[in-house]
């Protein structure tokens, strides 16, 4: 079992190595190299081998006997498993989670959505800052739902996703801001029902424009 220190360092380690991944400065296929790792975080062999075993043990990094790990290619069947199994899960953390968030973290999540909103028009949005944002507001509920181990499971699941290429839809990103404020303020006003509701509606929406954009090419 590691230590604090060493836990501490292995995680360090892998939000790195997960940054890279999500960014796609890791790509999809991509071997991992240890040793290259370790120098370009600037960290020991030994947390940067930690921080690949979680990611392995999370699918992200599959093995490919002697050569190594490889970052995973997620195939739309994979996709569309793991949205499937978070529309079955995310409604119920949403109906837990409300009326449990701290207005400050609400109003706060507000702020973001409606920023993203008004600078829509003005050129593509920063990729980074509406990961953020997505990841604050999904992993908020998931948190405040009071189940470590629920939020462990969407967060592995949300993880898988994000590498999937078709993640990133520009002309979503509207409809994906007004839907997280359907989320919140439902959130804000204690409405399990609502925030489920709204949840549902949201990775729905995911799931169909998906669909659609697969069926026109």
């Amino acid at each position: 079992m590691l230590n604090a220190p060493d836990k501490r360092l292995a995680m360090q380690a892998y939000e790195q190595i997960l940054g890279l991944i999500q960014s796609g400065q890791a790509k999809p296929g991509e071997l991992v190299n240890e040793r290259r790792l370790a120098e370009t975080l600037n960290m020991s062999r030994t947390p940067v081998r930690d921080a690949l075993l979680m990611l392995e043990g999370e699918g992200l990094l599959l093995r490919q006997g002697g050569r190594g790990l490889q970052v995973r290619q997620m195939r739309i069947e994979d996709y569309m498993d793991a949205l499937q199994i978070r529309m079955l899960l995310e409604p119920a953390v949403a109906r837990m989670a409300a009326g449990r968030v701290a207005p400050e973290v609400t109003r706060r999540l507000h702020d973001q959505l409606h920023a993203l909103l008004a600078q829509k028009d003005s050129g593509p949005a920063d990729r980074a800052v509406v990961r953020e944002i997505d990841e604050a507001l999904h992993g908020t509920l998931s948190e405040a739902a009071g189940n470590p181990q629920l939020s462990q499971i969407i967060g592995m699941l949300r993880r898988q996703t994000q590498m999937f290429d078709l993640r990133s839809m520009p002309e979503r990103l509207a409809d994906t801001c007004r839907e997280h404020l359907d989320i919140v303020t439902a959130i804000e006003a204690g409405d399990g029902a609502a925030a489920a509701s709204a949840m549902a509606a949201h990775l729905g929406r995911v799931r169909d424009s998906i669909i659609n954009r697969l069926a026109r090419r």
